[in-house]
């Protein structure tokens, strides 16, 4: 493959798949060879809008479909764990959108079978593959701000979304958390790794999922992360880190930011801007290449977003729904001590 245009299937045909596409068909590496929605109807508009190939209207033909290198599962969340699933089994490359799964469980299952099959699996975290984030990233590894005390990361929509919105029905894994906690636990779990304890509260709907959620993550370091996420009131979405030697700044859309700002001790506030070069902001071309680069040299995972630390993720996101009281229908009881969840064999 290091030579050829890497193929590309969509599974799925909402808002999200067409952002991720219309991104793709802009990289010239990249051809977008098939799609599949659970109606032949949809998956038949989704292709003509893109100039796509072949439209399946059911997910087991793309899955089938040995022209189609990796396959990008975006369908709502509860079902991540069926459409990734189906697609590993059948051999196919997969990047799986955020949240991965609905929880742990479902997301150890997934990595499980792709280390058995021999299959590219990698979360759609857009937000590590960003090259500013990457840069901010380094720069804390490096020592600029000295030894890390805390992260603070909030991410909330003003809202209202009605009772029938997809974000409040528990059957699609509503709820603030997964749909917008991710990017807050996923950002302070970049620079501290997994944590040790967690403490959280929230404001639950009438559904019985989270409308407000705020937690406490605790290291062994001393360190701290405070994260933030809501359907009912729109946050600066901004983010710090801040070290035993400075602090770093992330302002409006931490997770696709245009610049951030290194303050250190005795030296003027230093700001770092996105290259143009890089693209828009909001691009999703960025987790596209990486799966490419990935798929090209061989590898089954990315260094970029590596599956242990999606799973470490799931474990967090797991564990502050156990403090406040949410699961989601048909799903088995866990076991989760601190922050680390503890999956029956």
């Amino acid at each position: 493959m290091a030579e050829q245009r890497v193929r590309w299937g969509i599974l799925s045909t909402g808002a999200m798949a067409a952002t991720f596409t219309a991104d793709l068909v802009d990289l010239p590496d990249a051809e977008v060879v098939a799609v599949a929605s659970r109606t032949r109807a949809s998956a038949k508009e989704f292709a003509e809008r893109f100039g796509i190939p072949r439209a399946y209207g059911d997910w087991e033909s793309l899955a089938r479909d040995e022209d189609v290198d990796v396959v990008y599962v975006a369908t709502p969340h509860a079902a991540h764990r069926a459409a990734a699933g189906l697609c590993l089994a059948a051999g196919r490359n997969v990047l799986c959108e955020k949240p991965f799964t609905l929880n742990a469980r479902e997301a150890g299952e997934l990595v499980a079978l792709a280390r058995e099959r021999g299959s590219f699996l990698m979360e759609a975290m857009w937000m590590y593959c960003n090259p500013l984030v990457r840069r901010m990233r380094a720069l804390v590894e490096d020592g600029a701000i000295g030894e890390v005390r805390s992260v603070q990361a909030d991410f909330g929509l003003a809202g209202p979304f009605p009772p029938a919105h997809r974000l409040r029905d528990p059957a699609q894994g509503g709820g603030a958390l997964l749909d917008l906690g991710v990017y807050p636990v996923s950002f302070a779990q970049l620079l501290l790794g997994e944590p040790s304890d967690v403490a959280a509260r929230a404001v639950l709907s009438d559904e019985g999922v989270d409308l407000q959620t705020g937690a406490l993550l605790s290291y062994e370091s001393g360190a701290l992360a405070s994260v933030h996420c809501s359907l009912i009131g729109g946050t600066p979405n901004s983010a710090s880190v801040t070290g035993s030697k400075g602090r770093i700044d992330v302002p409006d859309g931490f997770f696709s930011p245009d610049r951030f700002v290194l303050h250190r001790e005795g030296a003027a506030p230093e700001e770092f801007l996105a290259d143009p070069a890089d693209g828009p902001r909001a691009s999703l071309g960025h987790e596209a290449r990486e799966v490419m680069r990935a798929l090209r040299a061989g590898e089954t995972g990315s260094p970029l977003v590596p599956l242990d630390g999606t799973l470490a993720v799931m474990r967090t996101l797991d564990a502050i729904r156990d403090r406040v009281g949410v699961r989601y229908p048909g799903e088995e009881p866990v076991e989760v001590a601190a922050g680390r969840q503890v999956t029956p064999a």
